[in-house]
Parts: structure tokens; sequence; C-alpha cells
């Protein structure tokens, strides 16, 4: 049974850290230089892979005494929100053309971007956290990639509009107070018990 709560709680902590990151960047300019379904299509196969493995490693996780998960993923949060605070804004990185527009080379462009990029990302490791929290794998993973997915559309289609109307840093401080309050509640879990 899928948890609306989990799911949405998940999709806004997922949403929020990932708009800053350097991939949401990555997808706005791929999306200005190729068909954006294509891109979209290699990106968000690319943030599903993610979110099956951060959701099976936080599902191992719910193997260890609960009290020991809410103080690891806890702990893990509050450095997640120093990341996010402490992190210096990110210019675009450079990302070749490729010379075929095919599907293929442009989703697969879009996929290899990613799947390198996130790899053991802070997303990535707070979807595992998450998972390991709400010991509710299917609700994680469904709130983790439509978050995943709802960034990756915003940078493809509307990045340059919503980043001229929010700035950066506003989305970096609104992700870091959603993980701040994940952390001390888990902690405050782990404390009582």
């Amino acid at each position: 049974m899928i948890s609306i709560t989990v799911t949405a709680i998940v999709f806004g902590v997922v949403f929020f850290a990932e708009l800053p990151d350097k991939t949401a960047l990555a997808g706005l300019v791929l999306g200005t230089r190729y068909r954006a379904s294509y891109v979209f299509a290699g990106v968000a196969a690319a943030f599903l892979l993610h979110v099956v493995l951060a959701v099976a490693a936080g599902s191992v996780l719910t193997l260890l005494p609960q009290q020991l998960v809410h103080a690891l993923t806890g702990v893990l949060f509050l450095g997640g929100a120093a990341m996010l605070l402490l992190k210096k804004d990110e210019e675009e990185e450079e990302i070749r053309k490729p010379a075929d527009q095919s599907f293929w080379k442009v989703a697969g462009t879009g996929f290899m971007l990613i799947l390198v990029a996130e790899f053991g990302d802070l997303t990535q490791i707070m979807t595992a956290n998450l998972a390991a929290r709400y010991d509710d794998p299917v609700s994680v993973g469904l709130g983790a990639v439509l978050g995943l997915w709802a960034v990756a559309g915003l940078g493809i289609v509307g990045g340059k509009a919503l980043m001229k109307r929010v700035p950066l840093r506003l989305i970096t401080q609104i992700a870091a107070l959603l993980m701040l309050a994940l952390g001390a509640w888990s902690l405050y879990e782990a404390v009582t018990g």
C-alpha cells in the first residue's frame, strides 16, 4: 500500500534538494540544445536507476535496531543540510553536443550524464536515509523518483524562467531547512526511543 504522506514528504525533500544541484543545471543545458522529450527520457531512466539503488540500500538499513537507524539518518540529514548551506554556487559544466541528434544518442547522453553525476550524490543518500526511516520502499521510491523527474522536467523545459523568478540561494535554503527538520526529528526519535 502506498502512503501518500510518505510519498509527499519524500517528494518535497528530494525536489528541493535537487533543484540547486548541478544536474538540474545540466538538464537545463541539454534541454536548450536538444529535443526535450529525448533528454527527459534519458535523464528519467538514470534517476529511476539511482532511486532503485538508494531504496535498496536504505531497506538494508532497516535491519538495524530502530534507534540506531534514527540516529544515523539524523546525523546524515544534518550533514546534508550543512553541505547545502556551505556549498558554493556551481557554474554550468560544458556538455558536448553529439553530432547525431537521434533519440538514442540524445537520451544516452542524458542518461550517462545523470548516471555518473548523481552516483553517491546528496539526493541518492537522502533517498536511502528516507527508505531506512520510513521502512516503506515503494512510497519512498515513488516520492523520490517523482521529485527527481519534476526537477529534471523543470530544468529541461523551464529552468531559465524559474531561475529568473526564484533565487537559487533561496531554493538551497529551503532544502537545507527541510533536511534540518528531518535530522532533528530523527535524532529526537533516537533519544526518546
